[in-house]
């Protein structure tokens, strides 16, 4: 018997505020970036740092969530898997891009004006079923003007 596992977890800062699209099928999806950052001092001493950008996509209920309540600089959890799709543009290029598909999200900044919030946790059940993704959907690269800092 083999075991796997599939499992990424990262907290981080939009990049840019989620785009919600419905595919074909009615089901709501919703896409954005998440950046995360590590720092080290390299050998000769310089203090580096590091910056990863992560394709998130969040199908249903968690879509129309994230939708509603993130927003570019927004600090979040996510949990989710990782998936790779390919595609193949309209002049012929192929393309692959691996995205997070979240199951898990908790908001852990303040919502705007209000006052602090306790982190949200919105998870999706573990019986929904796996959608399935369109081609196209969500592959739009990030441009460097999007990035908040």
């Amino acid at each position: 018997m083999s075991m796997s596992l599939n499992r990424a977890t990262i907290i981080g800062n939009l990049t840019r505020d989620p785009e919600m699209r419905t595919t074909t099928s009615g089901q709501s999806v919703v896409n954005f970036s998440v950046a995360t950052s590590s720092q080290w001092t390299d050998a000769a001493g310089q203090r580096q740092e590091r910056t990863e950008y992560h394709p998130i996509v969040a199908w249903g209920k968690l879509a129309e969530i994230c939708h509603q309540y993130l927003g570019k600089g927004r600090k979040v959890y996510i949990e989710g898997r990782l998936q790779t799709r390919e595609w193949e543009t309209p002049d012929a290029q192929k393309r692959q891009r691996t995205e997070i598909v979240a199951d898990n999200m908790i908001m852990l900044d303040k919502a705007g004006q209000g006052g602090a919030v306790a982190p949200t946790t919105v998870r999706t059940p573990d019986d929904s079923p796996a959608p399935q993704v369109e081609p196209g959907v969500g592959d739009q690269e990030i441009r460097i003007e999007d990035i908040p800092f």
